[in-house]
């Protein structure tokens, strides 16, 4: 095969189906780098399913189509539907990419534009995160960027042809991101004590071997078959917590400088008017009032987050270079920070068309993710009007919250993502409907369950948001569910198979036995102030198992009321709330 001087539209195209099969193929390894001891390592799922969203809106546009009109598509489709933390990342890589690329002419791409793009797709999604952590796929991208860079300067020193400086710029691009790769565990010591690289990075080099793939011919690299990593000498949920690891583990800490939830008391989010030349001497002044700092957008338009003890200062900032809308104000000491809860559910019912009756649709609807048929029926029933399937494993697209939030009546939406990593997702949704779209972070399913008593349909968003916020906020979430590997933690020795019991503070409890399990954990959270310990059974429970419980509590515990409700969620035996 000889190697192009440039490639064009179908080209691009053919890289994105390229890295789609990629990502698929290598989908399990991915989600194997994980250094968490629970079954939602999910990093390839999410980055192979952005991808899905990318070749379906490629679909779309006529093949033969010109350049620009390909990369429209290929950042809109990421855009739409971006999945998780690790499909946010890609999504603003890709979006860099296709930015400088539309801007070729009518000979294609060429080395120098190529490298272009890879600088600007560094530099773009590391300017989405504020104190950017080393070791991540931010870190695989820049040094990505670096070998393009070094690549075409090779080329152009040699003498080479201009096609052969082509596949040089993505060779020595690919090169010196896998010795990134190879370097990740020097730069986070949890992937070092795991054995593992960084699980965002390995599925950003794909995308580079898809390149290979359409200018050389290069078949794309085999899966390997990774093992699971080694967590004995992790030391439990801290090392994991320090990584954020409600999505892959350390794949997909992604930059953010990880921050003690109590040292932080509060989430502060508004929209920024503000001209675009301002908003970094604005980030500067932000970083040093916070940590968690996320700001993107453009064009006089910016989304602003961080976590602060000074929330005067936070908002101050902002009144000093142009004028913030839509200001939320967030206590995160009354916030429940869990990493893991719903998986992926099948048939609820319900998931789809609005349900809002033959009335007049109330001032706000609230659209929310759910797993699992028993689950999808309870939020029916406290008020909800629309839900998603979705979890751990298969978070929703965005596209897929915007039609949900277009189908209702109502001018006012509230999202219940019901799951962290589906948070940031749920938070585009505004910026891309007509509607006032409101997110209560929700990061469990009984958090959304607690958030609905406090819904009012005749109040507007931002007014729901604050109630149902608080109303969340005071249900203690945990969940009961099987060990996928072994591992240490501080409840003790972990092995594969076991049941182990999940709180806000990781791993508190472990048993051979469910019912043992779930004793232990309760025991472990239940304060005298507590009145109420709600039970959501999964798909593997057993009513038999669900009575015992329930005598321990009544023997154990009989001043705290119990609730069970039959949701049918994978993989999850009990689900737990505890008021």
């Amino acid at each position: 095969m000889t190697a192009p001087a440039t490639f064009g539209a179908d080209d691009l195209r053919a890289v994105m189906g390229g890295y789609r099969d990629a990502l698929r193929l290598h989908q399990t390894d991915i989600n194997r780098l994980n250094v968490y001891p629970v079954p939602d390592g999910d990093t390839g799922t999410n980055m192979a399913l952005t991808l899905e969203a990318v070749v379906s809106e490629l679909d779309g546009v006529q093949r033969g189509a010109a350049l620009p009109e390909v990369c429209k598509a290929i950042g809109h489709g990421s855009l739409m539907g971006a999945r998780g933390n690790s499909g946010v990342i890609l999504s603003q890589l890709l979006r860099g990419m296709s930015e400088r690329m539309s801007g070729a002419g009518d000979g294609g791409v060429g080395p120098d534009l190529l490298v272009e793009a890879m600088v600007h797709a560094a530099e773009l999604a590391r300017r989405a995160v504020v104190r950017p952590v080393e070791g991540t796929i931010l870190t695989v991208a820049s040094a990505a960027a670096d070998g393009a860079v070094h690549g075409a300067a090779h080329g152009a020193a040699n003498g080479a042809a201009h096609g052969a400086d082509l596949v040089g710029v993505v060779e020595r691009a690919r090169d010196e991101a896998a010795d990134a790769l190879a370097r990740t565990p020097e730069m986070l010591p949890v992937l070092a004590r795991a054995g593992v690289v960084d699980a965002g990075g390995t599925g950003f080099l794909l995308l580079l071997d898809a390149f290979l793939l359409v200018l050389d011919g290069r078949p794309l690299p085999e899966p390997t078959g990774v093992a699971a990593p080694d967590l004995s000498a992790l030391g439990g949920p801290a090392g994991a917590d320090a990584l954020d690891p409600g999505e892959g583990g350390a794949g997909d800490h992604h930059g953010h400088g990880a921050h003690p939830a109590g040292d932080l008391r509060f989430e502060v989010m508004y929209l920024l008017h503000a001209p675009d030349d301002s908003i970094e001497p604005f980030k500067e002044v932000w970083a040093g009032v916070g940590d968690s700092i996320v700001v993107v957008g453009g064009d006089g338009l910016w989304n602003c987050h961080i976590h602060t003890n000074d929330v005067g200062a936070a908002i101050e900032a902002a009144l000093e270079i142009g004028r913030p809308s839509r200001i939320r104000v967030s206590d995160l000491d009354e916030e429940v920070e869990e990493e893991r809860w719903v998986r992926e559910g099948a048939g609820a019912p319900g998931a789809g068309p609005s349900d809002e009756g033959t009335g007049p649709p109330p001032t706000t609807s609230v659209v929310a993710v759910v797993s699992g048929d028993g689950i999808g029926r309870i939020f029916r029933s406290l008020g909800v009007h629309h839900l998603v399937v979705g979890g751990q494993t298969m978070n929703p697209a965005t596209a897929d919250l915007v039609k949900a939030v277009e189908s209702v009546g109502s001018g006012e939406v509230v999202i219940l993502p019901n799951n962290k990593n589906i948070r940031p997702v749920a938070e585009q949704v505004d910026g891309l409907s007509g509607k006032t779209v409101r997110v209560v972070a929700t990061g469990s399913i009984v958090e959304g369950f607690a958030a609905l008593l406090a819904y009012d349909p005749a109040a507007g968003a931002d007014a729901n948001v604050a109630s149902m916020t608080a109303s969340a906020a005071r249900v203690v979430p945990a969940e009961v569910t099987r060990a996928v590997r072994d591992a240490v933690t501080e409840a003790g020795e972990v092995h594969e198979g076991d049941f182990i019991g999940i709180s806000r503070d990781g791993v508190v409890a472990v048993a051979d036995n469910v019912v043992v399990c779930s004793r232990l954990l309760l025991d472990r959270l239940l304060e005298d102030s507590h009145e109420l310990v709600t039970l959501i059974e999964g798909e593997e429970a057993r009513g038999a198992d669900t009575r015992r419980i329930e005598e321990w509590l009544s023997d154990e515990h009989p001043g705290v009321a119990v609730e069970v409700h039959h949701g049918g969620q994978p993989l999850y035996p009990y689900l737990l709330g505890i008021e």
